[in-house]
């Protein structure tokens, strides 16, 4: 388990792609990990979300144990 204080964000982003990518490959290979989702969509009932593009419904959020933090990084490629 992560303590908030010992965590770091290693991804922020809007693309369910990109966010299962970088899940998976920290998974692969044994890097601890959590996530947050926020919708985008809160206050929207009138207008409703037609014509939307999907990836910008979500953010998503990785974070990592700051001992993992480097590893993730060098992982995902950024």
């Amino acid at each position: 388990m992560i303590m908030f204080w010992n965590k770091r964000e290693v991804f922020v982003g809007a693309s369910m792609r990109d966010f299962n990518r970088v899940m998976d490959d920290l998974a692969s290979n044994g890097i601890y990990r959590t996530y947050r989702v926020v919708s985008n969509i809160e206050g929207r009932g009138r207008t409703g979300t037609f014509g939307t593009d999907p990836d910008l419904l979500k953010t998503y959020y990785v974070y990592v144990h700051k001992k993992d933090l480097e590893n993730a990084l060098h992982l995902i490629g950024r």
